[in-house]
């Protein structure tokens, strides 16, 4: 069977007698005929559209795998794969070197660091984070509930570690919003496990008490009952249990190369989730913008009870607090939209304008001078020491209670660095490793839970900036680090006046571009609706219930619609686009026509078990179900076999033909049964298998049932543009002994052709098999534009 697709009168012979020779022929040079041939299939048209012009047999998979020999698809075994690995591991320098290189990066930034051209930028943007590094470190450590010391000292030891071991040059590791608020809610949580004792002291305090009489003064001792606890303690010794213990989660997701996981974290759900974790840090610091206190609660709804406390003593406001609270936020806001985020004025900067430094400072010198604690009653920091925290080890007997906060504290952390990690590493044109971030966030979450340090994570605004001010590599982060140690050693005191509205009010603004997250709605909505669902859901789900909550929730609702899409894929049937061999939706393409009594099914998904009877339900309804017009047909030769029963039958016989004839009276009639039986108005199913990734063995099964209940109708099964590893499980499974090899072909089209062929040699009255095409017979089909022109059938 052969075929011709023509444009206008072009039929090139010599295309055909070309493939006919030798491989050889096939790869020597063009020739000058080569090239007026190749030129004739161009338009003559002034648009210079090409023509396509094939003369080829209407291909099976079968006949197509007899001429041109296929081969197995390369699989890789288990031991193959090991011994592959295996093979890796020479002991030589260069295999030393490169591993070296691997574990830790570092060595080959610095091997190609530039001082003239690379170290100025990486020492302004240094100074610049390190600065940003202050009074953000010490707001989110108190957002921990944690001293504001612990921040600065998660703003410092996270930074060198992270120098060596980690692959991207321009995040900044530190403190941020969401990972502190989580490491806030794990302490919350743990305080109240039962294996934690909080454990209270009092002792007796003498003071000298005057004592007066009318004759002489006396000093006398009074003695004053004096209680404090552990509290503090026991919450560093849980930050410090979920530190380590994220640690060791991601070390063994980096060690297991799961860092692909995160990939299961869409935007729309950390989107939602961030903006929802947003909305918890926003609770937290707003009562230390009023002066007023609240309880701390933990779990779902703990937004509505805190919100019910700060309503009950919002009377209590201490006016100073709010306004020093909203002089902050105003002087803030202003100065970072109007001045370092301003178009005009941002490139004129060599750096953004410290608003935050600046904040910090002179609230800690207005305090100081007014003593703002004693005569307004506005709560300060109080005493930062200094110095460097001494090496303490975790409690490991807390970790099994910090397990679930802990694992989702890592997935976060890890999924927001690497994501801002890639979107700089992309801009500056170089790539980052998911599992060396993985095992650099691991050891740095490790290292530095052994120094007051809790988890870790990049900070986007920090990172954007440092990108933005020139920084180059994470030589950055010493220089950040080096100003940090002096705060530490030497001005850390001075700041033991700072109200902490200030630190509030530098945490709110910051919550600003998360809040602006709510903008993405309106278009996330146009593009697609599931998405939208997505942030909705992660977004309510966090906010109603605890943060993590929120996350699980989310990545459910995420996995729900991957399964949804899967298991209910889009279905359509496919039509030929007028003067083509191209096939296209016929509800998309308006002028695409189905074939005369052929339906092309396309199915957009694998078939597997989980879509096997949405694949079913869809084909049968549109096309037909075989089991209903099998009862349908049943039913109508039962009403015309009982019809029959009813007149006295007298058979006249002739010749030639044999006619049933009904006596009534004296009248002799033909007999006509009142129903006829239904046609099912079409003869072959055409199944496009090109969206098929892959099948199991419940979806051979279906094929199976499929094909068997459309041949009890005589409607007959093709299958085109089947992938190798389909063929390959239908060959496993003993697929072909229910439908014959001949009815796989290359492309919808030829099974098409094949079909036509079918139901005009069926017309002819001519001998043909149920399936494949016919043997003894050469058919050629000769279509123009896709159209088929006329069949010749040759004996």
């Amino acid at each position: 069977m052969k075929y011709e697709i023509l444009n206008e009168e072009v039929c090139s012979s010599s295309h055909s007698n070309d493939n006919q020779g030798d491989g050889t022929n096939s790869k020597r040079k063009m020739s000058s005929d080569d090239v007026e041939s190749r030129e004739s299939l161009l338009d003559g048209q002034p648009n210079g559209h090409a023509k396509v012009v094939v003369e080829r047999p209407v291909f099976s998979q079968q006949k197509f795998d007899e001429g041109f020999s296929p081969g197995s698809r390369p699989q890789t075994t288990l031991r193959e794969s090991f011994l592959k690995s295996c093979r890796k591991c020479q002991c030589s320098k260069d295999c030393f070197l490169g591993f070296l290189y691997k574990i830790l990066p570092f060595i080959g930034i610095m091997k190609d660091y530039n001082i003239r051209t690379d170290l100025t930028g990486d020492i302004v943007s240094g100074l610049t984070v390190g600065i940003m590094h202050i009074p953000q470190g010490m707001a989110y450590g108190m957002l921990t509930t944690l001293d504001p010391v612990y921040g600065l000292y998660t703003s410092f030891f996270p930074v060198i570690i992270y120098f060596f071991f980690g692959t991207s040059r321009h995040i900044s590791i530190g403190t941020f919003a969401v990972a502190c608020l989580m490491m806030g809610s794990a302490i919350e949580k743990g305080l109240k496990s039962p294996s934690v004792h909080i454990v209270t002291t009092c002792v007796n305090v003498s003071r000298p008490v005057t004592v007066s009489n009318l004759t002489n003064q006396s000093s006398m001792p009074e003695l004053m009952l004096s209680c404090s606890d552990n509290t503090e303690s026991v919450k560093l010794q849980i930050a410090m249990a979920v530190t380590f213990m994220v640690g060791l989660i991601q070390l063994v997701m980096g060690l297991t190369r799961l860092g692909f996981i995160t990939t299961y974290l869409s935007d729309p759900l950390i989107s939602g989730f961030t903006t929802g974790a947003a909305c918890h840090v926003f609770t937290s610091q707003i009562k230390h913008v009023f002066g007023i206190s609240t309880d701390r609660y933990s779990g779902a709804f703990k937004l509505i009870y805190t919100y019910r406390d700060f309503f009950t003593n919002i009377p209590h406001t201490n006016a100073v607090t709010l306004i020093a609270s909203v002089i902050c936020m105003a002087m803030i806001y202003v100065v970072k939209e109007y001045i370092n985020n301003n178009p005009k004025i941002k490139p004129k900067l060599k750096m953004p304008v410290p608003i935050e430094l600046i904040a910090v400072v002179l609230g800690t010198v207005i305090a100081y001078f007014i003593n703002i604690e004693k005569e307004y009653g506005v709560k300060i920091v109080g005493n930062i020491p200094t110095g460097l925290p001494v090496p303490t080890v975790p409690n490991f007997s807390l970790m099994p209670e910090v397990l679930s906060d802990a694992f989702a504290l890592a997935i976060v952390v890890f999924a927001i660095s690497v994501s801002m990690g890639k979107i700089l590493a992309r801009r500056h044109g170089y790539e980052i490793e998911s599992n060396q971030e993985l095992l650099a966030y691991a050891i740095t979450n490790m290292g530095s839970s052994f120094f007051s340090s809790f988890a870790t994570s990049a900070s986007l605004s920090r990172s954007l900036i440092q990108e933005h001010v020139g920084g180059v590599t994470q030589v950055t982060g010493l220089v950040s680090s080096a100003l940090l140690l002096l705060v530490l050693l030497v001005l850390g005191p001075y700041f033991r006046t700072l109200p902490k509205c200030v630190l509030a009010a530098i945490i709110i603004v910051a919550l600003k571009g998360m809040f602006r997250q709510f903008l993405e709605l309106p278009q996330l909505w146009k593009l697609s609706k599931i998405d939208f669902l997505i942030w909705i859901l992660s977004f309510l789900a966090t906010v109603i219930l605890d943060v993590d909550l929120g996350l699980l929730c989310g990545v459910i609702v995420a996995i729900f619609t991957i399964v949804y899409r899967v298991q209910r894929p889009y279905v359509c049937v496919l039509g030929q686009m007028p003067g083509t061999d191209i096939y296209r939706d016929i509800s998309v393409y308006k002028e695409a026509t189905e074939i005369p009594r052929v339906k092309i099914f396309r199915f957009e998904n694998a078939i597997f078990f989980v879509s096997v009877e949405h694949f079913k339900n869809m084909l049968f309804k549109f096309t037909c179900n075989p089991r209903h017009v099998k009862q349908e047909i049943a039913a109508a030769e039962y009403k015309i076999r009982k019809e029959k029963e009813k007149f006295e039958k007298i058979s006249y016989k002739s010749s030639e033909n044999e006619v049933e004839l009904n006596v009534t009276g004296n009248t002799v009639t033909e007999f006509q049964p009142s129903v006829e039986v239904p046609d099912v108005g079409l003869d072959t199913i055409i199944l496009d298998c090109s969206t098929w990734s892959f099948i199991d063995s419940m979806g051979v099964k279906a094929l199976i049932s499929v094909v068997n209940d459309f041949r009890e109708i005589n409607v007959k099964i093709h299958l085109a543009f089947c992938k190798a590893g389909i063929r390959e499980m239908l060959e496993k499974t003993g697929f072909f002994s229910c439908l014959d090899r001949d009815n796989l072909f290359v492309s919808v089209h030829d099974a098409v052709l094949h079909a036509l062929h079918q139901s005009a040699y069926a017309d002819s009255d001519s001998d043909s098999p149920v399936d494949g095409a016919p043997t003894s017979t050469e058919v050629v089909v000769r279509t123009v534009n896709g159209e088929t022109d006329n069949t010749d059938v040759k004996s």
